[in-house]
């Protein structure tokens, strides 16, 4: 099938103006992937893929000036004067399967202390993120079932911004977190998945005079995060994990780490019931064994970056 690629330039100079008329244009059920350009420029519009619409890749002009952005939170009403609660607070929704992004930043900027607010829901099986940027505060990425990789991303936000049931790796990204006593992330894991977050060779890092951060805590009872090699500095709290004031969770939780470093890295403080992996578990931790699954999949990046026009 022939290659089907959208440029979307503010300016006029590509198809579209708009990221979300560039994605309504797309004809549905297209066995090969879509490329859809995005040149720089702040896109304020709340976008919506489509299963449909899949398989699609997108790619940003830069990570730092390709940015698709609204402020919606959970007490924002509808046009029916409801609130629109944490799900329907997004910036950008995928529900497309084999769905890739790269080079560009999806935010939310709806504020601090405006509660849940989310700027990436990913509800699709095999989506993957490169480059990327996740910014906003509580809430930040919504994962949901499926399989999802991210690759030199940053993450932040304060209270449980990674969240969701999905089988996750983050790979060589940055996670930061603005607010002291704030949550990295918050799985609920089936309790079927061997596999729920798994950061590789990461780096966690506080905002100025940030404290007391722990690295999760169990939305449901089965939750499975694991650090793996993982630059950590003094903001982590000594005891790692928090167990969402629901004791019971401690005994079905899967938290764990293996060869974690710098000032918060505290393996003999972390609570008695997360575990610290031996060198045999942790080779287990790896893109292929998280994500693979029954179809082989293996996250791969088309690098098109260079075809856009500098």
């Amino acid at each position: 099938m022939e290659e089907l690629k959208i440029t979307v330039d503010q300016q006029g100079y590509g198809d579209y103006k708009t990221v979300q008329e560039a994605i309504d244009a797309l004809p549905e059920q297209r066995q090969e992937a879509a490329l859809i350009e995005i040149k720089n420029g702040e896109y304020r519009e709340k976008i919506t893929i489509g299963r449909e619409k899949g398989p699609i890749h997108i790619i940003g002009e830069s990570p730092d000036k390709t940015i698709l952005v609204y402020s919606d939170n959970a007490h924002t009403l509808d046009d029916k004067g409801q609130p629109l609660g944490t799900f329907r607070s997004g910036s950008f929704y995928n529900y497309a399967h084999h769905f890739t992004a790269e080079n560009l930043t999806i935010r939310n900027d709806s504020g601090p202390r405006t509660g849940q607010a989310v700027a990436a829901f990913i509800d699709a099986d095999r989506a993957a993120f490169r480059n990327v940027r996740f910014e906003g505060d509580q809430d930040t990425l919504y994962i949901a079932g499926g399989r999802h990789y991210f690759e030199s991303c940053y993450i932040e936000g304060d209270v449980d911004f990674i969240f969701g049931p999905a089988t996750a790796v983050f790979n060589r990204c940055t996670i930061l977190c603005k607010r002291t006593g704030g949550y990295l992330t918050a799985a609920n894991t089936p309790e079927h998945e061997p596999y729920g977050y798994v950061f590789l060779d990461c780096k966690v890092r506080g905002g100025r005079n940030v404290e007391n951060v722990y690295l999760g805590r169990p939305w449901r009872d089965f939750a499975a995060v694991a650090f793996i090699r993982t630059d950590m500095d003094a903001s982590i709290i000594p005891e790692g994990w928090h167990n969402w004031s629901k004791p019971e969770r401690e005994s079905t939780s899967r938290y764990a780490e293996y060869g974690s470093y710098g000032p918060g890295a505290n393996p003999e403080a972390r609570v008695p019931w997360s575990r610290q992996l031996s060198d045999l578990e942790a080779s287990r931790y790896t893109i292929e064994e998280a994500l693979s699954g029954k179809d082989g999949w293996h996250p791969v990046f088309v690098q098109a970056s260079a075809s856009i026009d500098k």
